[in-house]
């Protein structure tokens, strides 16, 4: 038994935030931004608008993509580092949404590798016979914990969400998750408050001040030399070579990560999915957000050979070998 992907689907929030929008609010260029990042634009979510009700949207796409009804869905794990509330988690909250009643759901919090991380569980409970319709979502409001006056990360961060539904196949789907963690890196990316250590207040306007703090040129290093091992292990697993991949799907962080992990697959960049043009960095939802539009666009077909990869704060990080 094997899991494969029956159906993909995503969103972004109406609101579009340009690097010329930025331009007007702190110090920092569009040619700043894209050189560095290769971010463009950056979607908002509204005021009021939650993390899961971008994955309803997302979910209800993959849903009608695999041909399924949302009663069929007997598994939701959800990727998030930004909960609509500290509980019910936001899949039993997606489950009452779709009224999926009864199955396991749950949440997975290992930031931007949160999707790979999900994934993996699922892929597990499908093989296993536990799950027949597992729906796997990734899905942010990192706008409500960026710090809009820092310059270094304001630019960086957008909403989004996206959903894959896995199914059982005879035919091996996801050959293969590769998950990994290290927690003394743990100072060069996190957000600094919780509900356990506590919230700082903003004297001046009495709101919580959460806010994102990374130290850029350490995190790309280390990103660099962590999903090289992620994607060399993934083959090795397989018995594959670099030229057996049809696509990479990275994580949309910074378009000279990505180009890197490009250049270690010696894969052409026009065998790479790249969206973080249009939407930044996403978390745990850009890496099914691209998946989705290689899909519907047509450049992923069934048949390929794909290699999923992200890293995150923590750090955790992890790849997935798939055939779509």
């Amino acid at each position: 038994m094997y899991s494969r992907i029956a159906g993909t689907g995503s969103y972004l929030p109406e609101k579009i935030v340009t690097n010329f929008d930025l331009e007007k609010r702190m110090d920092t260029t569009d040619e700043w931004i894209r050189t560095r990042t290769g971010i463009e634009r950056r979607h908002i979510a509204a005021e009021g608008q939650t993390t899961v009700d971008l994955a309803e949207a997302a979910a209800r796409r993959a849903i009608e993509a695999a041909g399924v009804t949302p009663a069929e869905v007997d598994f939701i794990v959800f990727g998030t580092t930004t909960p609509d509330l500290v509980f019910p988690n936001c899949g039993t909250l997606l489950q009452a949404r779709l009224g999926a009643r009864g199955c396991p759901a749950f949440s997975v919090e290992t930031a931007c590798s949160g999707f790979i991380y999900a994934l993996s569980i699922a892929d597990k409970f499908v093989k296993s016979g536990e799950a027949k319709c597992a729906l796997v979502v990734g899905a942010e409001t990192l706008s409500r914990i960026t710090n809009w006056k820092d310059r270094n990360t304001a630019v960086l961060f957008g909403d989004g969400a996206g959903a894959v539904i896995l199914k059982p196949s005879a035919e091996p789907g996801l050959m293969s998750t590769h998950l990994h963690s290290d927690g003394a890196y743990k100072d060069l990316l996190y957000v600094d408050s919780g509900v356990s250590k506590g919230f700082k207040v903003d004297a001046a306007t009495g709101k919580v001040d959460v806010g994102i703090k990374m130290a850029g040129s350490e995190v790309f290093k280390v990103a660099v030399t962590k999903l090289g091992s992620a994607v060399d292990e993934a083959l090795a697993a397989n018995g594959l070579e670099r030229s057996a991949v049809n696509w990479l799907v990275p994580h949309q962080a910074n378009i000279r990560i990505i180009g890197a992990m490009a250049k270690r697959l010696e894969l052409p960049m026009e065998r790479v999915i790249v969206t973080v043009q249009d939407h930044g960095n996403t978390s745990t939802a850009s890496v099914p957000l691209a998946l989705d539009v290689g899909v519907r666009d047509g450049r992923v077909k069934r048949g390929d050979l794909l290699l999923l990869e992200a890293f995150g704060g923590g750090f955790t990080w992890g790849s997935a070998l798939v055939r779509f």
